[in-house]
């Protein structure tokens, strides 16, 4: 860096007896701008450096510990009162650095009891969630708690101490579980009557030819134990999700011999459930690429004649996984067919629906839904991990399980393919990869609705293809003031923003950083190194944050700052334009300003009188320590129309300053400098001073002092608010007087 001398400078304070000269550059940008760059691009965004469980790059550190919970499940169904009653076979691994003397568990059902905390922030308007004002005996009834073993000690099933508080079960366990690897297993036996409308995640749903029951968080399941909270025990309130633990799954299912009954993992006995041409369908669509009818509507009504009281049991299996849901009916129609994963293993997509939802226009194409989403996903992000993927028509909305989902009986075509792959591509986010939803659900929904928007482009040459989002238009529902922040939890969000807040917004702004800011090939390949690196893991935002910053190469803290930290909102304009010495053929300057907190990179289109558009692209950088920016546009001839983020692909909140027009919009004029230049000295001074022209600004330097620029403030007078000096030329331009601190003056004289 230069050494800056201050002689000169020193000699001409003397000489007027002023105590400094070095005042600080003021800015003068206008006050309407509410753009502060030392906010926007802050240092400290993170609030903690890495740790030995989590790298400060992004990636689990090289102490990374999770806990395990493996489930051995039955459940069996009664179709005439709705009641599940089941056993829960826990084996729950300690890898932590703390012994236990207590687990916490999760009992979700409870949120449909009468006294629940979900059920009492119900607002009198009605509510998505809790349990839709059916009045029933809701909520787990816990029969027994038995500890079975601890750190591989047999236990003879001694009856443990619990207590229940609202969605929320503490376990007391005899002794105390070793950190580093202790195992315990316990058996909690179970019942509760299902909802019928459970928060639009779990139900029960009349059909002409019999009930579907859509079954989930139907067991007691275990709370998450991490690195950076300890327990997770948020109560389910109803709004936010789920946070779960990985392991394996066994499952036996006991409903009426007349039942078709889906779940999340594998069917092992087949040849015991299905009839011998069922089976044999089965086989056929495991080989299909095509749908294949297994039990038909004929084969519906015809179960109808069996014997009411008869049962089966369906057995499954699910490996490393973090929740199963199942679905049972004797309305369901059942088809499927093959999906191809790119390492050339197999999957099988299934449909269930009933007879009401048949049709090649509705549930008659779930299956070719079903195995394009899986394919599509597994060859973009990650290979689907789970031997099945069930589609299932009941009464929720849409909602995501390991494997298996529940959308709508009624939605067709274009909806339920959306539905269908909205669901579906949360086998990524959060089953594989395993966020905390009940306090970051924009890690999963957000996620998810991003990679939804590039699978409606894919699906069948575009079939169901979105128009691209106007990012003007969704601005002012993006950022409004009254909005809360996309990294609040939805618990802590006005019911209606959650739309907005936990899919919308996270969505459009990866949408933003892929397009606009890394690049496809840059955004891609960081986002799958998140999803590689936190595959069946517990990321939180620093870990996604750091992922992308350290494999995309760029401090994106400014965007993190703006979009998920808080709701900044954003507005880039164009003030002015001024054609240097006043002539189009030498080129343009352009000014343009950043009115609101958010700042984005800019992009604009030229169009010269000609016809021509030349489009313009500047990097965030501009803002990094300037409100408003000028730039040069080596154009030869006079501009027609300026338009900033012609494309709307940032989210401008006030398009009226976006468009300049050669009729409308603000033409300064240059000063001509020529005039101006030249060397200027005082006899009584021992110094010079070179008036000279660079980058179109007029230039001073000063014998032994720095040269800098200065701005014109009026008619034939210069200003450095940095140097602390004005310079104001005669009419003639034959000299000037250099103002100086308190106003007093020093001649110069131009040199001949």
């Amino acid at each position: 860096m230069k050494n800056i001398r201050f002689g000169a400078i020193f000699q001409i304070a003397i000489f007027l007896g002023v105590s400094s000269l070095n005042a600080q550059e003021v800015s003068t940008e206008k006050t309407t701008s509410n753009y502060n760059y030392h906010d926007a691009f802050a240092p400290f965004f993170y609030t903690k450096n890495g740790t030995a469980t989590r790298s400060a790059s992004g990636q689990p550190g090289a102490e990374y510990w999770q806990n395990r919970a493996d489930y051995k499940l039955t459940a069996t169904l009664s179709e005439q009162t709705n009641e599940i009653v089941g056993t829960d076979i826990i084996t729950y691994t300690n890898n932590s650095t703390d012994a236990m003397s207590f687990l916490w568990l999760n009992l979700d059902q409870n949120l449909f009891k009468g006294d629940s905390r979900g059920e009492a922030i119900v607002p009198v308007t009605g509510s998505r969630n809790g349990r839709q004002g059916q009045i029933f005996d809701g909520g787990h009834k816990i029969k027994s708690v038995k500890i079975i073993k601890i750190d591989n000690k047999k236990i003879a099933e001694v009856e443990a101490k619990y207590l229940i508080s609202d969605t929320r079960m503490q376990i007391f366990l005899p002794e105390e579980l070793k950190s580093k690897g202790g195992k315990v297993e316990f058996k909690i036996e179970f019942s509760y009557i299902s909802p019928n409308e459970g928060s639009d995640r779990t139900g029960v749903l009349e059909t002409k030819n019999g009930k579907i029951f859509t079954i989930a968080q139907w067991y007691p399941r275990m709370c998450v134990y991490d690195d950076i909270r300890g327990w997770n025990t948020n109560p389910y309130l109803g709004a936010s999700e789920f946070y779960l633990e990985y392991g394996d799954f066994d499952i036996a299912i006991t409903a009426p011999a007349n039942h078709i009954v889906a779940c999340s993992g594998e069917l092992v006995n087949p040849k015991e459930v299905y009839s011998a041409e069922e089976y044999k369908r089965f086989l056929e669509a495991k080989d299909s690429d095509k749908t294949v009818v297994i039990h038909s509507k004929d084969d519906v009504l015809a179960a109808k004649k069996m014997n009411a009281l008869a049962t089966k049991t369906w057995r499954f299996k699910l490996n490393n996984a973090r929740d199963v849901s199942w679905a049972s009916s004797a309305a369901f129609i059942l088809d499927g067919a093959r999906i191809n994963l790119p390492s050339g293993k197999k999957s099988l997509a299934l449909s269930v629906y009933p007879e009401e939802s048949a049709g090649n226009d509705a549930w008659g194409r779930s299956t070719e839904f079903v195995k394009n989403s899986i394919e599509n996903y597994s060859k973009r992000w990650m290979e689907y991990t789970y031997p099945v993927a069930t589609n299932v028509a009941g009464n929720e909305g849409g909602m995501e399980y390991p494997g298996i989902v529940f959308c709508s009986w009624k939605s067709k075509g274009k909806k339920l393919w959306g539905v269908t792959d909205h669901e579906f591509g949360h086998n990524w986010f959060p089953m594989i990869v395993g966020s905390n939803e009940r306090l970051f659900a924009w890690m999963d929904e957000g996620f998810n609705s991003f990679i939804n928007t590039l699978s409606d482009a894919d699906f069948n040459n575009g079939e169901f293809k979105e128009e691209k989002e106007d990012m003007h238009e969704n601005a002012s529902s993006y950022t409004d003031l009254d909005l809360e922040t996309v990294m609040s939890s939805p618990d802590n969000m006005k019911e209606a923003n959650i739309g907005v807040l936990c899919y919308g917004k996270p969505s459009a702004g990866l949408i933003i950083l892929r397009e606009q800011i890394l690049g496809k090939e840059r955004f891609d390949l960081a986002f799958r190194t998140y999803i590689e690196r936190w595959a069946f893991k517990h990321p939180t935002p620093d870990d996604f944050f750091r992922t992308m910053e350290n494999v995309g190469g760029e401090d994106l803290s400014w965007f993190w700052r703006g979009w998920f930290q808080y709701n900044w909102q954003f507005d880039q304009g164009v003030n002015s334009i001024k054609y240097i010495k006043n002539n189009p053929k030498n080129g343009v300057l352009i000014t343009i300003k950043n009115y609101e907190k958010m700042p984005m990179p800019v992009v604009l289109d030229i169009k010269l009188k000609s016809g021509k558009v030349d489009r313009v692209n500047l990097p965030v950088e501009v803002w990094q320590k300037n409100i408003e920016w000028t730039f040069k546009h080596n154009s030869t001839e006079e501009v027609e129309k300026i338009t900033i983020d012609p494309d709307h692909v940032f989210p401008d909140i006030n398009e009226e300053n976006n468009v300049w027009t050669d009729n409308k919009g603000m033409l300064e004029k240059d000063i001509i400098l020529d005039p101006y230049l030249g060397t200027f000295s005082n006899s009584r001074m021992p110094i010079k001073i070179v008036m000279s022209e660079k980058n179109t600004a007029l230039n001073v330097e000063i014998t032994d002092y720095p040269e800098f620029s200065v701005k014109s403030i009026g008619k034939d007078e210069f200003e450095s608010k940095r140097a602390g000096l004005k310079f104001k030329f005669n009419e003639d331009k034959t000299g000037f007087d250099m103002i100086i601190g308190d106003g007093r003056t020093i001649p110069f004289t131009k040199e001949k």
